[in-house]
């Protein structure tokens, strides 16, 4: 006997898959009207679709954070996706910081997978993998997980999404949520590449120290003056890249090193990801 369906039924699945009608209506004539039966015969063809869809772009993303001055641990892991709008998508954002979460409060994981099979902090019962897959079968785009960090300390984060999607986590001790996120906020706009001028790679500051030099020779200055000159413009090059010496963004007349401070606060590691950056 063949079962029939009736119109709401196959409605209401849909709401609950976002599927196309057709699928829905066929995967709950398959499964006889149940309709638990039916999601898991759509769960298993997206799981075939999506093996076979894997190896699509996913240029665009979002960073899930777990953060805060009350917590002792905190992460970031980048989710990606396929497209601009689903970074906005609730579902999405939910599964970036669930990801982010886990990962500081479970036991930790080395790899995507590992982080995937573990619990969904936010819908019990549910793996990881099986929370990013019910999205998958709404959505029917690749995600994948990039970059992770877990660090075993207090940690501030930002992360914006306007033009390039940009992810901030530091390591901290002290100081407040507003003043963790202000100095992330400027690491997105100013980019530094140390947290002091002494994590600076000696070579590139030694090759830099003859660029200077050459320079300061070619502008025709006193033999005499030119070391003090290059010494000098060198500490300025170093402290353009250390983030405690950058003039700070949200007033330039202290540096990031005494923002902090006034706030009691030490910055003791940053990292700072952009989403389509290959790590």
């Amino acid at each position: 006997t063949t079962t029939t369906i009736s119109a709401a039924a196959v409605k209401a699945f849909r709401e609950r898959t976002g599927l196309p009608l057709m699928d829905c209506k066929n995967a709950l004539m398959e499964s006889g009207g149940d309709e638990e039966k039916a999601y898991e015969v759509l769960r298993m063809r997206g799981k075939q679709l999506q093996d076979k869809r894997s190896d699509r772009e996913t240029a665009f993303g979002r960073f899930g954070h777990y953060i805060g001055t009350d917590k002792q641990v905190g992460a970031m892991v980048e989710l990606l996706c396929e497209s601009a709008p689903v970074t906005s998508n609730d579902q999405f954002i939910q599964l970036a910081n669930d990801l982010a979460k886990q990962l500081a409060t479970g036991p930790g994981a080395a790899t995507a997978d590992e982080l995937l099979a573990q619990p969904s902090p936010s819908k019990p019962g549910m793996t990881l993998a099986e929370q990013k897959e019910e999205m998958f079968n709404r959505i029917r785009e690749v995600f994948n997980v990039g970059r992770m960090v877990r660090v075993d300390s207090t940690c501030g984060g930002y992360h914006h999404n306007a033009g390039t999607t940009a992810g901030v986590l530091v390591k901290i001790e002290g100081g407040t949520n507003d003043a963790a996120k202000d100095v992330s906020m400027h690491i997105a706009a100013m980019k530094p590449q140390v947290l002091n001028k002494e994590d600076l790679d000696p070579e590139q500051v030694a090759k830099e120290r003859v660029i200077l030099r050459e320079a300061a020779i070619a502008e025709g200055k006193p033999v005499a003056i030119v070391d003090k000159m290059v010494e000098g413009r060198l500490r300025q090059y170093c402290a353009e890249r250390a983030l405690v010496e950058q003039p700070c963004v949200k007033d330039d007349k202290m540096s990031v090193g005494q923002y902090a401070k006034n706030n009691g606060m030490t910055v003791h590691a940053f990292w700072h990801w952009v989403i389509g950056e290959k790590a």
